[in-house]
């Protein structure tokens, strides 16, 4: 049974305070801004030395570069300047650099034993840069912990063969988001951030795993939560509608409920208008920079795309919007900019919060 009676954090008081009065700004996509590092072999594993928060020693056989979520370890200083960057433009949220910090998604790399040190250090990494910004203009920022989808999917077989076959069960889940989100509330998160959702028995794994990290905290912190519409028939790959969407995770009275990746803000607008049609609750919006060209890359200006979120301001269709592949610190200052002289969208509930 969902305890709702838990009391609530500060932060989520807040958060909520600030709702009321504008449009609150995500960050932007923290991938993009790790490939223009350039990084190596060596960057990745610090030659070797992955260090937890505590001393704790990590090693893996297995290649680690492109594990992104390892440099909160070995590479600190360079994601908190990114959350930096990403605080300076105007986010108000910052996302840790925790995607894929559970034990399946760890498991390409050999590096299960690593979670808990990955999501304490990111959540720590993401709160001293969140502390820096607010030190210089004395504007409160809150870190996310940012919680992905993981590769696997309970509900769909990725054998063609047997269409009965699940490669992971919801216990499974349940357990490898619980250990990550024990670690974000422990480095210091002050929301998570359930976010990517193609599946949407993956989404409630991860809630029922944070309402149980809530019950051993004795609070609950803000939960957000974002799917992602896969192609233009307006579903997750799962098969649900955004309304769908909405009605089946509603029970876990999300603080937001939104959409992000795998669509530009033009392309993602028809289905973030449903979804406001129908949430009571917030409203969060980050897309991709438009969709990507034949090299992967994202070519729409931060201009073109704040352009395009402000749209969504302008109908009055969301509460909290940032950006996700492909957008850099300037993007999310070209959005900022933009949505200053918008109010929120409007909630009946937000009154009486």
């Amino acid at each position: 049974m969902i305890n709702f009676s838990l009391p609530t954090t500060d932060s989520l008081k807040a958060l909520k305070a600030a709702a009321r009065e504008r449009i609150l700004i995500l960050d932007g996509a923290m991938g993009t801004m790790i490939q223009t590092l350039t990084l190596t072999e060596e960057d990745f594993t610090a030659n070797g030395q992955i260090t937890g928060p505590g001393g704790q020693q990590h090693r893996s056989d297995h290649p680690q570069k492109g594990n992104n979520d390892l440099l909160v370890l070995t590479q600190p200083q360079a994601i908190e300047d990114i959350h930096m960057q990403f605080a300076r433009a105007g986010a108000d949220i910052l996302e840790t650099n925790t995607f894929s910090s559970t034990t399946i998604a760890q498991a390409d790399y050999g590096l299960e034993a690593a979670v808990h040190d990955l999501n304490v250090a990111g959540a720590q990494v993401a709160r001293r840069a969140a502390q820096r910004a607010e030190a210089e203009d004395g504007r409160p920022r809150y870190v996310a912990g940012a919680v992905g989808p993981t590769n696997r999917t309970a509900s769909i077989s990725p054998d063609v063969n047997d269409p009965g076959y699940r490669a992971v069960t919801f216990d499974d889940l349940r357990i490898a988001y619980g250990q990550q989100i024990d670690g974000l509330i422990e480095g210091g998160s002050d929301l998570i951030l359930i976010e990517t959702i193609f599946d949407t028995l993956n989404a409630k794994a991860a809630i029922f795993a944070a309402l149980e990290s809530f019950a051993k905290l004795g609070k609950r912190l803000p939960i957000m939560i974002s799917g992602t519409i896969t192609d233009a028939s307006g579903r997750t790959l799962s098969g649900q509608t955004p309304t769908a969407f909405w009605h089946s995770v509603r029970h876990a009275r999300p603080f937001t409920i939104g959409l992000n990746c795998a669509l530009g803000a033009d392309a993602m607008r028809p289905h973030l208008t449903e979804l406001a049609g129908v949430a009571d609750t917030l409203v969060c919006a980050y897309p991709n920079a438009g969709l990507p060209n034949a090299f992967g890359q994202y070519d729409e200006t931060p201009e073109q795309t704040a352009a395009l979120v402000e749209v969504f301001a302008k109908e009055g269709l969301i509460n909290v919007a940032g950006g996700c592949c492909g957008t850099t610190p300037d993007h999310i200052g070209a959005i900022a900019q933009h949505l200053a002289s918008y109010a929120p969208r409007k909630l009946k509930e937000l009154a009486n919060a």
